[in-house]
């Protein structure tokens, strides 16, 4: 009882600061922090479409990050609620943004990545956050490992009034993880390579929902060094809007067997799936949040020896101390 009660609390001091991180801007409103192209050039493509109430705190958990070269691409779809008056407010912070009616999230994405012109891109929902400080740990992390096209963090779940009530803790990338088992990353904390993006090629724009999920399928199939990094560095909010949430389940079961057919993969339900494989991917998630976030004494004793053994094989974990 004490546990889930210090876990509630932490939760509550934790929505109160990212609260307060998004509340207003840093810096004067009427002022733009100087370009510096000693960093690389991250690009945020948002997609929106009547989320007028969540996209300043998006805008705002963007410019609050005090990077000092970013691009911010907005490519709203012809929103009704408000949207427009928040980006005529933050126009002078933004590098380029549209209102008129698309052919969806995946097409506006799209839209924004082939303008995009940053060496790390990466996509945040008009309804979602990033976390204080992600983005220099990104620009850090590049430094150190110059050859690695995948950057990402661990995500909270959100709900409509930004309150913590989960957090996603990932471990290291694998394809056949995302395949099998499900989501092992979350665009809210993802950025990419730009030389990544060209072999990945656009999202599907003939659904809906899961265009993502096979776009992270084919991210997987490229990849060559992915660099997990043992912080937060988005949120995902849930709330009665959301696709999540007015998707039923059913249709997404749908689309998620057309996308693994598409590539290849057998359904959990069809005869033949190796019902082992996925027990291994539960298993070796348990092991490595264990070795990687653990707390007990073997586990920090461990942790360094397995970050190096996995930065050997070429799976890069920073931040793990």
């Amino acid at each position: 009882m004490k546990k889930v009660q210090a876990v509630s609390e932490s939760w509550e001091a934790l929505s109160r600061q990212i609260e307060i991180f998004t509340r207003d801007l840093i810096y004067s409103p009427v002022a733009q922090p100087p370009v510096d192209n000693r960093f690389p050039r991250i690009s945020v493509i948002i997609p929106s479409y009547n989320q007028g109430q969540f996209l300043e705190m998006t805008l705002r958990s963007i410019l609050n990050q005090e990077y000092p070269n970013t691009e911010i691409i907005i490519m709203d779809g012809g929103s009704t609620d408000g949207t427009v008056d928040v980006l005529k407010r933050y126009d002078r912070h933004v590098s380029y943004w549209v209102s008129e009616p698309d052919k969806g999230q995946a097409a506006a994405i799209n839209r924004g990545m082939a303008m995009a012109t940053g060496q790390l891109i990466g996509w945040q929902n008009s309804d979602d956050l990033y976390l204080p400080g992600f983005f220099h740990a990104v620009a850090d992390a590049l430094r150190r490992n110059p050859d690695g096209d995948l950057f990402f963090g661990n995500v909270y779940l959100i709900d409509d009034q930004g309150r913590v009530y989960q957090e996603s803790r990932f471990v290291p990338f694998a394809l056949r993880e995302l395949t099998c088992l499900g989501w092992n990353l979350s665009s809210q904390a993802v950025f990419i390579q730009r030389g990544l993006l060209a072999r990945v090629g656009p999202m599907r724009e003939d659904i809906s929902v899961g265009f993502d999920w096979d776009w992270f399928i084919r991210v997987g199939q490229v990849v060559s060094l992915p660099v997990l990094l043992g912080r937060s560095g988005g949120c995902y909010r849930v709330h009665p809007a959301s696709k999540l949430s007015t998707e039923s389940a059913a249709r997404r079961a749908q689309i998620e067997q057309d996308i693994r057919r598409a590539h290849g993969i057998q359904s959990h339900e069809e005869k033949g799936t190796i019902a082992w494989q996925r027990s291994w991917f539960v298993l070796r998630r348990k092991c490595y949040r264990v070795l990687l976030y653990g707390r007990l004494p073997f586990s920090v004793w461990l942790r360094p020896l397995v970050v190096w053994g996995l930065k050997r094989v070429g799976i890069i974990c920073e931040g793990f101390a």
